[in-house]
């Protein structure tokens, strides 16, 4: 039961995104508000860690297997991407490499931050 409840907060606020979305006309997917919603809510100590934390754990874990449907669209839409495959590499690379620039300041701040209060 305990997982059912924690899955069942995941999913409302997941849900409350979307409304966002819909309502807001922003121009922000509503699973991405969602999950800015649920760090704010995990930040101001509305949602306790503890309440979520072990369905979190288990989707983290399974994580690789939410890919699937992802990848198999992606093979069959070949014929769609037929001749942009230069623009869709160099976009692959420059946006890895700004997520891990952008991930490893995020990192260092943090650092600098904790060490800080310490």
């Amino acid at each position: 039961m305990k997982y059912i409840i924690q899955f069942a907060i995941i999913l409302a606020i997941c849900y409350l995104g979307d409304l966002i979305h819909s309502f807001s006309h922003i121009p922000i997917p509503g699973n991405v508000l969602g999950m800015v919603l649920l760090l704010v809510l995990l930040l101001t100590g509305v949602i306790k860690l503890s309440m979520i934390e072990d369905v979190s754990n288990f989707l983290l874990k399974h994580l690789s297997f939410f890919f699937i449907p992802a990848a198999v669209g992606f093979i069959t839409c070949f014929t769609v991407l037929e001749g942009k495959w230069t623009a869709l590499f160099i976009i692959s690379v420059v946006s890895t490499f700004i997520i891990a620039v952008i991930t490893g300041a995020t990192v260092q701040i943090l650092i600098k931050r904790r060490q800080s209060v310490e």
